[in-house]
């Protein structure tokens, strides 16, 4: 039933803040402020909070359940989850018609460990 499965990870940082060292550590230098900055700025919207912790907690989910658990239209959640996947934050493999959304490998391990905890 599975037709085609192909992966989207657009904008290719898979772990955006994986190379960026602790705030706490040390000082960021440009690039890593820069990455990190990335993915702070993907999160930093109620909607897209709201989709990682629905991803997050389903482990996998269809772009398709999204709408209504988010509230918005499919054009919207196409969006958001772009935004998120470019940001190396959401990882998308396209079935068929739909595209089924997972966390990145270590994506919220990463950014704890960024943000120094």
């Amino acid at each position: 039933m599975v037709a085609d499965t192909s992966e989207t990870t657009a904008g290719g940082s898979a772990g955006a803040a994986t190379c960026t060292p602790s705030l706490t550590a040390a000082p960021l230098g440009e690039a890593e402020a820069v990455a990190l900055a990335r993915v702070l700025s993907a999160l930093a919207d109620p909607v897209r909070l709201r989709l990682v912790s629905i991803v997050s907690a389903a482990g996998e989910v269809c772009s398709c359940d999204l709408e209504g658990p988010l509230a918005r239209s499919q054009p919207t959640v196409s969006h958001h989850t772009k935004v998120l996947a470019e940001a190396g934050i959401l990882v998308g493999e396209k079935r068929g018609r739909w595209t089924w959304w997972r966390l990145s490998p270590g994506c919220l391990a990463d950014l704890r460990q960024a943000l120094g905890g």
